[in-house]
């Protein structure tokens, strides 16, 4: 329950000004929505500079920017319709829900952070899988309504995850018989020659993520049983060459390491009563100089395809430490200055040394950013 009025300043009403009275529920403690020590009210505080924001009892007072305090009135009523589901409230989760406010109040027609927080995918063991921004909200409707999703963005922001989420949902809920999933092999300073063991077992590190993220989501007794019967296949890219793939959910993770070629011959494995999501981030390619990414020719080619989606994360959908997502826009910024030429340190001719037969020294080997 809430109260609007102007604010009155000797007499006189100030233009652009309002204030607002929010009373909360008892059934609401003022803890689950301040938190432990305000914690959550100072985050509040941060998020709407132009509000003066108390608390006396049950009723919160903001005054202020008209369209502010407006703001402020609707991020209780959003908290407080989460907590009615028994989620509780984090910082994270108050800071994102005031992005949203504020991108809702530019676009009616974005979701209501109740909505994307409410907005179960999966449960399993007594958790529950959710979005947690409004590009990831928008990233799961999209492979509900599309046979093939594309997810760009850094590392962090859940494409694997929540596409894995959604896949056993689906296996669950018996819309696919099977589950595959695959990445691309790529060496990356390692030569998979010169690793110890099987084939299998110096692939088993590129894979190594998928595994982890079905243990969350599964019993971890029935994903062996599940992967002999063949319901769930967990293989390297090149293991798809040369098959159709029907009723299944196919994840290609990983996918800025595909060459045109291998993208091409991915896609082209999707059959009948089937979905397939690709996920991968264009600013980590571990393919070799000169080798253009599979995952950034595709959009040019698929742009305008129908049933087909391209969904762009940033780095406000990190749901990492925040740090991931400051590192994140680091190096893009640091990208872009190398781009354009500017900020680039000035590096003096490069001097050959060569022997007696004259060859010149191997270029060093380039450096790569790991997730």
């Amino acid at each position: 329950m809430s109260e609007t009025s102007q604010n009155p300043t000797n007499g006189q009403q100030r233009p652009g000004t309002a204030s607002a009275r929010i009373v909360i529920p008892e059934r609401h403690p003022m803890v689950t929505l301040l938190g432990a020590s305000d914690s959550l009210l100072r985050v509040i505080e941060q998020g709407f500079p132009a509000a003066d924001i108390h608390v006396r009892g049950n009723e919160v007072t903001a005054t202020g920017d008209r369209a502010e305090v407006a703001l402020v009135q609707q991020l209780f009523n959003e908290m407080m319709l989460v907590l009615r589901t028994g989620q509780p409230l984090t910082e994270d989760a108050v800071e994102r829900s005031i992005a949203m406010l504020r991108s809702a109040a530019e676009n009616p027609a974005h979701p209501a952070p109740s909505e994307v927080f409410t907005a179960n995918i999966l449960s399993n063991r007594g958790r529950t899988i959710r979005p947690k921004t409004l590009n990831q909200q928008r990233f799961v409707d999209a492979i509900d309504k599309h046979t093939i999703v594309f997810a760009l963005g850094p590392a962090g922001t859940g494409k694997t995850y929540l596409a894995m989420a959604k896949a056993v949902k689906a296996l669950q809920d018996k819309e696919v018989n099977r589950i595959i999933l695959t990445r691309p092999a790529v060496e990356a300073g390692e030569r998979l020659g010169f690793l110890p063991g099987t084939l299998y077992e110096k692939i088993d590190p590129y894979l190594r993520p998928l595994y982890d993220a079905l243990h969350d989501m599964m019993d971890p007794d029935s994903i062996p049983r599940l992967m002999a019967a063949g319901t769930i296949e967990v293989a390297p890219l090149a293991y798809m060459r040369g098959r159709t793939l029907n009723d299944a959910f196919i994840i290609l993770d990983e996918a800025q390491n595909t060459s045109p070629e291998q993208m091409k011959m991915f896609l082209t494995r999707l059959g009948f009563n089937s979905r397939v999501v690709v996920t991968g981030d264009t600013s980590q390619i571990d393919l070799p100089g000169g080798t253009r990414s599979g995952l950034k020719v595709v959009q040019e080619i698929l742009e305008d395809v129908p049933d087909i989606h391209f969904s762009v994360l940033t780095s406000t959908d990190v749901v990492r430490h925040k740090l991931v997502g400051r590192i994140v826009d680091a190096y893009e910024r640091w990208d872009a200055q190398q781009e354009a030429g500017s900020g680039a340190p000035s590096r003096k001719p490069t001097q050959r040394r060569t022997g007696k037969t004259g060859a010149a020294r191997a270029p060093r080997q380039s450096h790569r950013t790991e997730s």
